[in-house]
């Protein structure tokens, strides 16, 4: 009897664990809070993004030689193999079918392919990618395409909510939460430009592209990376915030590009030893090191030694917030910097202006010309030097090397016009369908078409 009281005890007891285990649908008559309705707002806007491109296969550089393979009567083999990628992207445009992504989501990319929420397939082609705030910019033509409206990112603050959606390894739309763990996060050697929003939301291999939105449906972020010794998420992922993207989107379909300026200086951190040693009981802003002579800063008053406090009301902390600052700024505008020098706090107003071109990135150019970096260099002829441009380095598997681009060949004209300026390359190169390059190779000379 005993046995049979116990037994029906337990038999009890377990029902009554499965049944607490059921959350209820109310609490108090209000209903449980749900992040579905938002979801089913958003999620439409976030797209799988799939890409293939080519890549060069590894190989002996004597096996590229053609005299080589011809002498020893060796086949003809594929040299290149077939590539695909995985990621996603947030539609920020419905009219005009913008869709904000990663730069190394596309890169490299021969045929895009969107996948909408409700399963249609799109080609897309690319407006412009920047690879230095690994933001991209393509587009689709279609109707009934649904748009995130676009947060003030400077508003988030440690420990809000978000939600980071994506389309991980093409398998549908996948959704996490958590907050935002810290803000302005830099030195991560992801891209030139850091200014990350860290959130501990699962960011997994695939949502690279995807958004970070805030409980009212809002992009604050678009995701980016994750930061993990494996590979896999460890609640560590890092967002491109929306006010950086926003910037960088709008230079990319205004110009296909970014136009970064120049202000002219080079600057370190206010340390604690440095902020003694200039006299300074607090420790905010960044020092000036070098004022470049006739630059836009050297012009307006920049001195070394000056201890910039914030650029156009906005606090300058590191260098890395500075260099934020400036070089999201176009060409033509003028950025006012708050200083500290003598004691003494004044406001001095720089225009910014185009840097001289003493390197330039082949990508930014013209897509066949992308993993080339270019540069000048005075070449002897007959009695005179002249300058030239010069092939400085050629990324392995890039477009510019399947195009037969060499490191050290000599550029001498684009589209049969005489080039011997980084300027001329720039400017003869753009905007062109295809490209006719005379190169001098060594003691020798060639013709490349590139298509």
């Amino acid at each position: 009897m005993k046995a049979l009281r116990r037994a029906t005890a337990a038999v009890l007891l377990s029902v009554a664990t499965l049944a607490s285990a059921q959350l209820p649908a109310e609490v108090e008559g209000e209903p449980l809070p749900s992040l579905a309705p938002m979801l089913e707002r958003t999620t439409p806007a976030v797209v799988n993004i799939a890409t293939t491109g080519r890549a060069l296969l590894a190989e002996n550089p004597l096996l590229q030689d053609p005299f080589f393979r011809r002498f020893f009567d060796l086949p003809e083999r594929p040299r290149e193999r077939q590539t695909q990628s995985l990621g996603s992207g947030v539609i920020v445009d419905a009219e005009a079918g913008y869709i904000l992504t990663n730069h190394h989501v596309i890169r490299r990319a021969d045929r895009i392919t969107v996948t909408l929420a409700d399963g249609r397939e799109l080609a897309a082609t690319v407006v412009g990618s920047d690879s230095e705030t690994d933001v991209a910019v393509i587009q689709v033509e279609a109707g009934d395409l649904q748009a995130l409206p676009m947060a003030d990112s400077d508003q988030l603050r440690v420990g809000d909510f978000v939600v980071a959606i994506g389309n991980p390894f093409g398998l549908g739309q996948t959704v996490t939460s958590g907050i935002v763990s810290a803000l302005g996060r830099s030195g991560l050697r992801l891209t030139s430009y850091q200014d990350f929003i860290q959130t501990d939301a699962s960011i997994n291999p695939g949502n690279s592209g995807g958004a970070l939105v805030n409980l009212r449906g809002e992009l604050v972020g678009v995701n980016t990376a994750i930061l993990s010794p494996a590979g896999g998420n460890v609640g560590i992922g890092f967002a491109i915030p929306t006010n950086m993207a926003r910037s960088v989107m709008q230079q990319l379909i205004e110009h296909g590009e970014v136009q970064r300026g120049q202000l002219g200086v080079s600057a370190q951190d206010l340390t604690p030893d440095l902020a003694e040693a200039f006299g300074l009981r607090e420790r905010s802003g960044v020092v000036i090191t070098r004022v470049e002579s006739g630059s836009p800063a050297d012009t307006a008053g920049i001195e070394t030694g000056d201890i910039v406090l914030s650029v156009n009301g906005r606090a300058v902390r590191q260098v890395s917030d500075l260099r934020n600052a400036i070089g999201l700024l176009r060409v033509g505008d003028t950025v006012t910097l708050r200083v500290r020098r003598d004691g003494d706090v004044m406001e001095i107003a720089v225009p910014i202006e185009e840097p001289a071109l003493t390197v330039l990135d082949g990508g930014r150019v013209h897509p066949r010309l992308e993993g080339a970096t270019f540069g000048d260099v005075q070449q002897r002829v007959r009695t005179d030097s002249v300058q030239r441009v010069v092939v400085r380095d050629v990324e392995p598997g890039s477009p510019a090397q399947r195009a037969g681009l060499r490191e050290e060949d000599v550029i001498l004209s684009v589209n049969r016009q005489s080039v011997s300026t980084l300027e001329e390359l720039r400017d003869r190169a753009r905007g062109a369908n295809e490209l006719l390059l005379h190169i001098q190779r060594g003691t020798g000379a060639l013709f490349l078409v590139l298509r």
